[in-house]
Protein backbone atom coordinates (compact mmCIF):
# COMPACT_ATOMS: atom_id res chain seq x y z
CA UNK A 1 0.00 0.00 0.00
CA UNK A 2 3.20 2.40 0.73
CA UNK A 3 4.45 1.39 -2.29
CA UNK A 4 1.52 2.56 -4.38
CA UNK A 5 0.99 5.88 -2.60
CA UNK A 6 4.42 6.99 -2.99
CA UNK A 7 4.12 5.99 -6.70
CA UNK A 8 0.89 7.64 -6.78
CA UNK A 9 2.53 11.32 -5.56
CA UNK A 10 5.64 10.75 -7.29
CA UNK A 11 2.88 10.34 -11.15
CA UNK A 12 1.11 13.39 -9.84
CA UNK A 13 3.85 15.64 -9.47
CA UNK A 14 5.23 15.06 -12.89
CA UNK A 15 2.14 15.41 -14.20
CA UNK A 16 1.74 19.17 -12.33
CA UNK A 17 5.25 19.80 -13.87
CA UNK A 18 4.47 18.73 -17.07
CA UNK A 19 1.39 20.73 -17.05
CA UNK A 20 3.43 24.13 -16.40
CA UNK A 21 6.15 22.79 -19.10
CA UNK A 22 3.21 22.70 -21.57
CA UNK A 23 2.32 26.32 -20.27
CA UNK A 24 5.42 27.36 -20.61
CA UNK A 25 5.29 26.02 -24.28
CA UNK A 26 1.95 27.46 -25.38
CA UNK A 27 3.12 30.81 -24.01
CA UNK A 28 6.29 30.91 -26.03
CA UNK A 29 3.88 30.12 -29.11
CA UNK A 30 1.84 32.51 -28.46
CA UNK A 31 -1.17 30.17 -27.70
CA UNK A 32 -2.29 31.89 -24.51
CA UNK A 33 -6.04 30.85 -23.92
CA UNK A 34 -4.22 27.08 -23.92
CA UNK A 35 -1.31 28.15 -21.56
CA UNK A 36 -4.54 30.19 -19.30
CA UNK A 37 -6.37 26.78 -19.14
CA UNK A 38 -3.22 24.64 -18.39
CA UNK A 39 -2.05 26.77 -15.41
CA UNK A 40 -5.52 27.61 -14.09
CA UNK A 41 -5.85 23.43 -13.49
CA UNK A 42 -2.37 23.47 -12.04
CA UNK A 43 -2.22 26.54 -9.80
CA UNK A 44 -5.77 25.62 -8.05
CA UNK A 45 -3.27 22.15 -6.89
CA UNK A 46 -0.04 24.15 -6.77
CA UNK A 47 -1.20 27.39 -5.31
CA UNK A 48 1.63 28.80 -3.66
CA UNK A 49 3.86 28.04 -6.92
CA UNK A 50 4.54 32.17 -7.70
CA UNK A 51 6.09 31.41 -10.45
CA UNK A 52 2.67 29.35 -12.17
CA UNK A 53 0.54 32.36 -10.73
CA UNK A 54 3.18 34.90 -12.61
CA UNK A 55 2.68 32.96 -15.81
CA UNK A 56 -1.31 32.93 -15.65
CA UNK A 57 -1.17 36.10 -14.60
CA UNK A 58 0.94 37.16 -18.09
CA UNK A 59 -1.80 34.74 -19.89
CA UNK A 60 -4.43 36.50 -18.83
CA UNK A 61 -2.48 39.85 -19.81
CA UNK A 62 -1.89 38.58 -22.88
CA UNK A 63 -5.36 38.22 -23.37
CA UNK A 64 -6.40 41.66 -22.23
CA UNK A 65 -8.37 40.00 -19.49
CA UNK A 66 -7.22 42.87 -17.11
CA UNK A 67 -9.45 42.15 -14.10
CA UNK A 68 -8.55 37.93 -14.33
CA UNK A 69 -4.47 39.50 -14.53
CA UNK A 70 -4.95 41.97 -11.69
CA UNK A 71 -6.23 39.15 -9.43
CA UNK A 72 -3.21 37.12 -9.76
CA UNK A 73 -0.67 39.95 -9.51
CA UNK A 74 -2.38 41.11 -6.30
CA UNK A 75 -1.57 37.48 -4.99
CA UNK A 76 1.86 38.08 -5.52
CA UNK A 77 2.47 41.60 -4.92
CA UNK A 78 0.56 40.77 -1.64
CA UNK A 79 2.47 37.57 -0.62
CA UNK A 80 5.83 38.88 -1.86
CA UNK A 81 5.88 42.65 -0.51
CA UNK A 82 9.66 43.06 -1.55
CA UNK A 83 9.29 41.93 -4.89
CA UNK A 84 9.32 45.06 -7.45
CA UNK A 85 8.39 43.12 -10.46
CA UNK A 86 5.52 42.04 -8.99
CA UNK A 87 4.37 45.35 -7.63
CA UNK A 88 4.72 46.73 -11.21
CA UNK A 89 3.04 44.03 -12.97
CA UNK A 90 0.25 44.46 -10.93
CA UNK A 91 0.61 48.57 -11.46
CA UNK A 92 0.89 47.62 -15.22
CA UNK A 93 -2.43 45.56 -15.20
CA UNK A 94 -4.54 48.15 -13.25
CA UNK A 95 -2.95 50.94 -15.58
CA UNK A 96 -4.79 48.98 -19.16
CA UNK A 97 -7.70 48.17 -17.21
CA UNK A 98 -7.78 52.67 -16.15
CA UNK A 99 -7.76 52.76 -20.27
CA UNK A 100 -10.32 50.69 -20.65
CA UNK A 101 -13.33 51.76 -18.54
CA UNK A 102 -14.85 54.96 -18.72
CA UNK A 103 -12.55 58.06 -17.51
CA UNK A 104 -14.73 58.43 -14.18
CA UNK A 105 -13.97 54.75 -13.52
CA UNK A 106 -10.41 55.53 -14.14
CA UNK A 107 -10.18 57.95 -11.87
CA UNK A 108 -10.82 55.39 -8.83
CA UNK A 109 -7.84 53.51 -9.55
CA UNK A 110 -5.27 55.78 -11.08
CA UNK A 111 -3.89 56.27 -7.18
CA UNK A 112 -3.47 52.49 -7.26
CA UNK A 113 -1.50 52.47 -10.35
CA UNK A 114 0.92 55.14 -9.39
CA UNK A 115 1.62 53.29 -5.57
CA UNK A 116 2.25 50.38 -7.33
CA UNK A 117 4.76 51.33 -9.84
CA UNK A 118 6.50 54.18 -7.01
CA UNK A 119 6.76 51.07 -4.73
CA UNK A 120 8.59 48.60 -7.42
CA UNK A 121 10.95 52.04 -8.01
CA UNK A 122 11.75 51.74 -4.17
CA UNK A 123 11.97 48.43 -3.98
CA UNK A 124 14.59 48.45 -7.26
CA UNK A 125 16.40 51.01 -7.98
CA UNK A 126 17.79 49.48 -11.27
CA UNK A 127 14.03 48.22 -12.10
CA UNK A 128 14.45 49.73 -15.87
CA UNK A 129 10.36 48.96 -16.91
CA UNK A 130 9.07 50.38 -13.78
CA UNK A 131 10.90 54.28 -14.39
CA UNK A 132 9.44 53.64 -18.21
CA UNK A 133 6.09 53.18 -16.75
CA UNK A 134 6.55 56.52 -14.13
CA UNK A 135 7.47 58.33 -16.98
CA UNK A 136 4.52 57.11 -19.21
CA UNK A 137 2.27 57.95 -16.30
CA UNK A 138 3.19 61.16 -15.49
CA UNK A 139 3.64 62.49 -19.14
CA UNK A 140 0.03 61.13 -19.60
CA UNK A 141 -1.82 62.34 -16.58
CA UNK A 142 -3.68 65.78 -16.33
CA UNK A 143 -1.93 67.79 -13.99
CA UNK A 144 -5.25 68.40 -11.97
CA UNK A 145 -5.14 64.38 -11.24
CA UNK A 146 -1.05 63.91 -10.72
CA UNK A 147 0.70 64.56 -14.16
CA UNK A 148 3.50 65.78 -14.01
CA UNK A 149 6.51 66.48 -16.57
CA UNK A 150 8.90 67.63 -14.37
CA UNK A 151 8.52 64.64 -12.27
CA UNK A 152 8.21 62.38 -15.31
CA UNK A 153 11.75 63.93 -16.26
CA UNK A 154 12.71 62.97 -12.93
CA UNK A 155 12.32 58.95 -13.77
CA UNK A 156 14.12 59.98 -17.36
CA UNK A 157 16.98 61.33 -15.75
CA UNK A 158 17.21 57.88 -13.21
CA UNK A 159 16.87 55.69 -16.51
CA UNK A 160 19.71 57.54 -17.94
CA UNK A 161 21.76 56.52 -14.98
CA UNK A 162 20.84 53.04 -15.62
CA UNK A 163 20.58 52.71 -19.09
CA UNK A 164 22.02 56.30 -21.70
CA UNK A 165 19.66 55.01 -24.40
CA UNK A 166 16.56 54.48 -22.46
CA UNK A 167 16.68 57.85 -20.47
CA UNK A 168 17.32 59.51 -23.99
CA UNK A 169 14.76 58.14 -25.42
CA UNK A 170 12.34 58.88 -22.00
CA UNK A 171 13.32 62.71 -22.62
CA UNK A 172 12.71 62.88 -26.48
CA UNK A 173 9.23 61.20 -25.14
CA UNK A 174 8.31 63.68 -22.45
CA UNK A 175 9.69 66.93 -24.54
CA UNK A 176 7.84 65.66 -27.69
CA UNK A 177 4.45 65.72 -25.20
CA UNK A 178 5.25 69.21 -23.42
CA UNK A 179 5.65 70.62 -27.33
CA UNK A 180 9.16 71.36 -26.61
CA UNK A 181 10.39 69.84 -30.53
CA UNK A 182 13.74 70.84 -30.49
CA UNK A 183 14.66 69.30 -27.42
CA UNK A 184 12.55 65.96 -28.38
CA UNK A 185 14.59 65.83 -31.70
CA UNK A 186 17.85 66.33 -29.90
CA UNK A 187 17.33 63.54 -27.66
CA UNK A 188 15.96 60.99 -29.75
CA UNK A 189 19.21 61.77 -32.18
CA UNK A 190 21.18 61.26 -28.99
CA UNK A 191 19.35 57.93 -28.38
CA UNK A 192 21.10 57.10 -32.12
CA UNK A 193 24.08 58.23 -31.36
CA UNK A 194 24.32 56.22 -28.45
CA UNK A 195 22.38 52.58 -29.42
CA UNK A 196 21.40 52.84 -32.76
CA UNK A 197 18.92 50.09 -32.87
CA UNK A 198 15.64 50.14 -34.90
CA UNK A 199 13.81 50.99 -32.14
CA UNK A 200 16.10 54.40 -31.46
CA UNK A 201 15.44 54.92 -35.39
CA UNK A 202 11.63 54.45 -35.39
CA UNK A 203 10.93 56.64 -32.32
CA UNK A 204 12.73 59.76 -34.21
CA UNK A 205 11.09 58.44 -37.92
CA UNK A 206 7.21 58.79 -35.77
CA UNK A 207 8.19 61.98 -34.57
CA UNK A 208 9.29 63.70 -38.12
CA UNK A 209 6.10 62.08 -39.09
CA UNK A 210 3.83 63.71 -36.06
CA UNK A 211 5.68 67.24 -37.29
CA UNK A 212 4.92 66.81 -40.79
CA UNK A 213 8.14 66.57 -41.38
CA UNK A 214 8.17 64.03 -44.34
CA UNK A 215 11.39 64.72 -45.73
CA UNK A 216 13.57 64.23 -42.52
CA UNK A 217 11.59 60.76 -41.62
CA UNK A 218 12.73 59.69 -44.78
CA UNK A 219 16.20 60.88 -44.84
CA UNK A 220 16.49 58.85 -41.01
CA UNK A 221 14.65 55.76 -42.76
CA UNK A 222 17.60 55.57 -45.36
CA UNK A 223 20.31 55.79 -42.67
CA UNK A 224 18.51 53.13 -40.24
CA UNK A 225 18.36 50.78 -43.33
CA UNK A 226 21.82 51.51 -44.55
CA UNK A 227 22.91 50.45 -40.98
CA UNK A 228 20.24 47.78 -40.75
CA UNK A 229 19.45 46.31 -43.70
CA UNK A 230 15.81 45.67 -42.62
CA UNK A 231 13.62 44.93 -45.87
CA UNK A 232 10.83 46.59 -43.55
CA UNK A 233 12.24 50.01 -44.21
CA UNK A 234 11.72 49.69 -47.63
CA UNK A 235 7.98 49.80 -46.76
CA UNK A 236 8.30 52.58 -44.28
CA UNK A 237 10.02 54.90 -46.80
CA UNK A 238 7.72 54.50 -49.30
CA UNK A 239 4.73 55.09 -47.07
CA UNK A 240 6.19 57.98 -45.72
CA UNK A 241 6.24 58.78 -49.91
CA UNK A 242 2.84 57.87 -50.69
CA UNK A 243 1.40 59.76 -47.44
CA UNK A 244 2.59 63.23 -48.48
CA UNK A 245 3.01 62.65 -52.03
CA UNK A 246 6.64 63.93 -52.06
CA UNK A 247 9.83 61.65 -53.71
CA UNK A 248 7.96 59.49 -55.57
CA UNK A 249 10.54 58.13 -57.68
CA UNK A 250 11.94 56.65 -54.62
CA UNK A 251 9.07 55.87 -53.16
CA UNK A 252 7.89 53.54 -55.67
CA UNK A 253 11.28 51.92 -55.81
CA UNK A 254 11.62 51.35 -52.18
CA UNK A 255 8.06 49.56 -52.58
CA UNK A 256 8.94 47.51 -55.57
CA UNK A 257 11.88 46.64 -53.47
CA UNK A 258 10.03 45.59 -50.48
CA UNK A 259 7.59 43.00 -52.60
CA UNK A 260 10.70 41.63 -54.38
CA UNK A 261 12.43 40.66 -50.59
CA UNK A 262 8.98 39.99 -48.75
CA UNK A 263 9.05 37.80 -46.22
CA UNK A 264 6.84 36.92 -43.37
CA UNK A 265 8.98 38.26 -41.09
CA UNK A 266 8.85 41.79 -42.53
CA UNK A 267 5.70 42.14 -40.37
CA UNK A 268 3.46 44.24 -42.79
CA UNK A 269 1.57 42.30 -45.45
CA UNK A 270 2.08 42.70 -49.76
CA UNK A 271 -1.56 44.08 -49.48
CA UNK A 272 -0.29 47.40 -48.24
CA UNK A 273 2.53 48.13 -50.44
CA UNK A 274 0.01 47.24 -53.10
CA UNK A 275 -1.68 49.82 -51.62
CA UNK A 276 0.82 52.52 -51.52
CA UNK A 277 2.36 51.70 -55.03
CA UNK A 278 -1.59 52.92 -56.17
CA UNK A 279 -0.97 55.87 -53.99
CA UNK A 280 2.26 56.78 -55.75
CA UNK A 281 0.56 56.49 -59.07
CA UNK A 282 -2.53 58.64 -58.18
CA UNK A 283 -0.13 61.25 -57.47
CA UNK A 284 1.29 60.96 -61.24
CA UNK A 285 -2.06 60.86 -62.57
CA UNK A 286 -1.43 57.34 -63.90
CA UNK A 287 -4.98 56.24 -63.31
CA UNK A 288 -4.05 52.84 -65.45
CA UNK A 289 -1.34 51.73 -63.25
CA UNK A 290 -2.90 53.22 -59.81
CA UNK A 291 -5.92 50.68 -60.41
CA UNK A 292 -4.04 48.19 -60.93
CA UNK A 293 -2.09 47.99 -58.05
CA UNK A 294 -5.56 48.96 -55.92
CA UNK A 295 -6.83 46.24 -57.09
CA UNK A 296 -3.92 43.90 -56.61
CA UNK A 297 -4.51 45.21 -52.65
CA UNK A 298 -8.09 44.18 -52.94
CA UNK A 299 -7.45 40.73 -53.98
CA UNK A 300 -5.13 40.02 -50.69
CA UNK A 301 -6.94 41.71 -48.22
CA UNK A 302 -10.73 42.41 -49.68
CA UNK A 303 -12.32 43.36 -46.14
CA UNK A 304 -9.43 46.24 -45.75
CA UNK A 305 -12.01 49.41 -46.09
CA UNK A 306 -9.77 51.94 -46.91
CA UNK A 307 -8.42 50.14 -50.38
CA UNK A 308 -12.14 50.27 -50.99
CA UNK A 309 -12.00 54.08 -50.45
CA UNK A 310 -8.58 54.98 -52.51
CA UNK A 311 -10.18 52.92 -55.33
CA UNK A 312 -13.09 54.73 -55.42
CA UNK A 313 -11.07 57.98 -55.07
CA UNK A 314 -8.45 56.37 -58.25
CA UNK A 315 -11.75 55.80 -60.34
CA UNK A 316 -12.59 59.08 -60.79
CA UNK A 317 -9.33 60.66 -61.92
Amino acid sequence: MKGFLWMFFISAICFSQSSKDKAKTYMADKDYKKAELELTAYVSSNPNDKEAIELLGDAYGYQKEWDSAIEQYEKLKDNYPNNANYHYKYGGALGMKALNISKIRALGIIGDVKEAFLKAAELDPKHIDTRWALVELYVSLPGIIGGSNSRALKYANELQNLSKVDGYLAKGYVYEYDDEPELAEKYYKLAIEEGGSVTCYEKLTNFYESNHQPDKAIDNLEEAQRKHQRNAMHYQIGKVCADYNIQLEKGEKCLKAYLSNHSAKDGVPKAWAYYRLAQIYKHKNDKTEALKWIDKAIAGLPDIQVFQEEKATISEL
